[in-house]
C-alpha cells in the first residue's frame, strides 16, 4: 500500500473537530454531529481508525460517556464500524471481495452476481416518482417547516404511518405513539438507550441473527443475551431461563437469516412472558410487506400493544440510501425515545416530507405490490435454476423475503463462499450470523444464504451456474475427488 494510502486510512487522531456553542445541543449530539460532518466532508477517510473513547474524552475534556454515545450514535448510523476486539473504524466504501456479508449495508465489494441476501432491487427504486416528491416538499414546506423539525417526526407523516401500519400490518398505534427516526438500526439505539435509562442491563437477540442489531447493543452500553432459533422461531422456552433479561429483539414474521415465520403457539408465549417480566418485545419488521404463498403474517404488535415497539423502515422496500424509519412504540416508552440524553436525530424533514406524499398518493402501496410481483417471479426462477444445476438440493425459508436457505450437507458452507468470491458471487454462510460457531452435528451447521433481491432476472442462471460449480468444486475437494 503506497504511504500516501497508509496514511489516509491510519488513525484518525488528529482530526479537527468543531463542537458548536452550547445551543447546539448536548454535548454527545454536538460531537457525533462533529464526526458525521468530518466524514461526510472526507476529512476522516474510510478505514480511518477513531481514538479509544477515553483517549478522546481526555483530549476533548469530557466524559468518556459522551464519546461512547456519539460513536454508538454514528454506528447506528452506518458511519462507523465496531467490531469486539478491535477500534472504531469510519466505514469503508470501496474494497474487494470479502467474506459473508450484513443485512444492510455492509459490504463494499460489487461482485457480477450478488447474491447477498438482504439487499432490495436496487434498480427498481422509483427515481423518477420520489424526486417528484422531493420537489414538491422543496417547493410547497412553508417557511416554519424549514428550521428543526419535531423531534417525534413530522406530524402529518406520523398521522399516515399511523394508518398504513393499521390497514397493512394489524397494528394498533395512534400517531402519538410514532417517533420516525434514521432506520432500525437507530431505532434500536434509542430503545436500548432508554431501556438502560430504566435500569435494564441485558437484551435477548435471536440466534443466528443480524449481525448489527448484536452490536447496536453493546454499544448502547446493554449486554447482547443470544437466543436459539429453530424451525418455530425463537425459543421462547429459552428466553424464559436467561436470567436478567425483560427486553428482547425479534423478527416473527421472517426471522432473519433463517428466514422461519414464529409459530402461532410462541407468538402467544413470546407475548404472555413480555406481560409477565412487565418486559419489552422489540418487533423488527424488516420486510413483513413481502409474502408470496399467503397474506402476511400481521404485526405481534397488534397482539400487545403495551409491550411491543414496532420497528419498520425503507431500507428494504425503497432503498437504504432513504434513511427513514419508524418506532411504534407503548406510550410509556415514547418519551424516551425522543429525550435529549437517549434520543438521535430525527430524518431530514423534506425527506419526511416526500415519504409522507409518497405514501398518501398511493405511489407506496403501487410500489409494495409491483415489487412482491417482481420477488415472487425471481423466487421462483430461482427455485427452477437450481433444481435444474442442483437437482434434489433442498431449499429453506419462507416464500418471503428475498432471500432463501441451502442446506449442504457434505461440504462446508464457509468453504463455497469463498469458492464463489472466486467466481465473482457474493452471498453469504449462516455461520456469518451465528454469535458462535454452530456444533457440525447441529442440522443448520452448514448452511448457505442465498439472497436474490439485488439480481437482475436475466443474472439469475449465470449466478446459479456459478454457485453450482462452487459447491462441486468444494465437495471435490473434501472428498479427495
Amino acid at each position: 500500500m503506497p504511504s500516501a494510502e497508509r496514511e489516509q486510512t491510519g488513525p484518525a487522531w488528529g482530526t479537527f473537530l468543531e463542537l458548536e456553542s452550547p445551543a447546539g445541543g448536548p454535548l454527545h449530539a454536538r460531537l457525533a454531529r462533529a464526526l458525521r460532518t468530518a466524514v461526510t466532508s472526507g476529512r476522516l477517510a474510510a478505514g480511518s481508525t477513531l481514538p479509544a473513547s477515553r483517549v478522546l474524552a481526555a483530549d476533548l475534556r469530557c466524559s468518556r460517556w459522551v464519546v461512547t454515545e456519539a460513536y454508538a450514535q454514528l454506528v447506528a448510523e452506518g458511519y462507523f464500524e465496531a467490531r469486539s476486539g478491535s477500534a472504531t473504524r469510519v466505514r469503508a466504501r470501496t474494497g474487494g471481495p470479502v467474506r459473508g456479508g450484513a443485512r444492510e449495508g455492509g459490504d463494499r465489494w460489487t461482485p457480477r452476481y450478488d447474491l447477498l441476501p438482504g439487499v432490495p432491487d436496487l434498480r427498481a427504486f422509483p427515481r423518477k416518482r420520489w424526486a417528484d416528491m422531493v420537489r414538491a416538499a422543496t417547493t410547497e414546506l412553508t417557511w416554519d417547516e424549514l428550521g428543526y423539525p419535531d423531534a417525534a417526526g413530522l406530524p402529518r407523516l406520523r398521522r399516515q404511518l399511523a394508518a398504513y401500519l393499521a390497514r397493512g400490518r394489524g397494528a394498533r398505534v395512534e400517531p402519538g405513539q410514532l417517533v420516525v427516526c434514521a432506520g432500525t438500526l437507530d431505532a434500536v439505539l434509542r430503545l436500548c438507550r432508554g431501556l438502560r435509562a430504566a435500569g435494564h442491563t441485558h437484551v435477548a437477540v435471536e440466534d443466528p441473527g443480524w449481525t448489527q442489531l448484536r452490536l447496536t447493543v453493546a454499544a448502547a452500553g446493554l449486554t447482547p443475551v443470544p437466543i436459539p432459533v429453530d424451525e418455530d422461531g425463537l425459543r421462547v422456552d429459552l428466553l424464559r431461563r436467561a436470567a436478567g433479561v425483560r427486553a428482547v429483539i425479534v423478527a416473527p414474521a421472517h426471522q432473519f437469516p433463517t428466514g422461519v415465520v414464529l409459530a402461532p403457539a410462541r407468538r402467544a408465549e413470546l407475548a404472555d412472558w413480555a406481560r409477565e417480566m412487565d418486559g419489552l418485545i422489540m418487533e423488527d419488521d424488516y420486510d413483513a410487506e413481502f409474502r408470496y404463498d399467503r397474506h402476511p403474517v400481521g404485526a405481534l404488535q397488534g397482539v400487545a400493544p403495551e409491550h411491543v415497539a414496532l420497528l419498520g423502515s425503507l431500507s428494504k422496500t425503497l432503498s437504504p440510501a432513504v434513511r427513514l424509519g419508524w418506532i411504534a412504540a407503548p406510550e410509556r416508552w415514547t418519551a424516551a425515545l425522543t429525550a435529549r440524553d437517549t434520543g438521535g436525530t430525527p430524518p431530514p424533514v423534506i425527506d419526511q416530507d416526500a415519504f409522507t406524499r409518497f405514501v398518501s398518493s398511493g405511489s407506496y402501496d403501487r410500489h409494495l405490490r409491483a415489487s412482491r410481483l417482481r420477488y415472487k417471479r425471481r423466487r421462483d426462477h430461482l427455485l427452477r435454476e437450481l433444481a435444474a444445476r442442483l437437482p434434489g438440493q433442498a431449499v429453506g425459508g419462507a416464500a418471503a423475503g428475498f432471500h432463501l436457505l441451502l442446506p449442504l450437507t457434505d461440504c462446508p458452507a464457509g468453504a463455497v463462499v469463498d469458492e464463489a468470491a472466486r467466481a465473482d458471487v457474493r452471498l453469504a454462510s449462516l455461520d456469518d450470523y451465528r454469535a458462535a460457531p454452530a456444533a457440525t452435528d447441529t442440522p443448520t451447521a452448514s448452511t448457505l444464504v442465498v439472497g436474490y433481491g439485488n439480481l437482475t432476472d436475466q443474472a439469475v442462471p449465470g449466478a446459479v451456474q456459478r454457485l453450482a460449480h462452487a459447491i462441486e468444486h468444494v465437495r471435490a475437494k473434501e472428498h479427495g475427488t
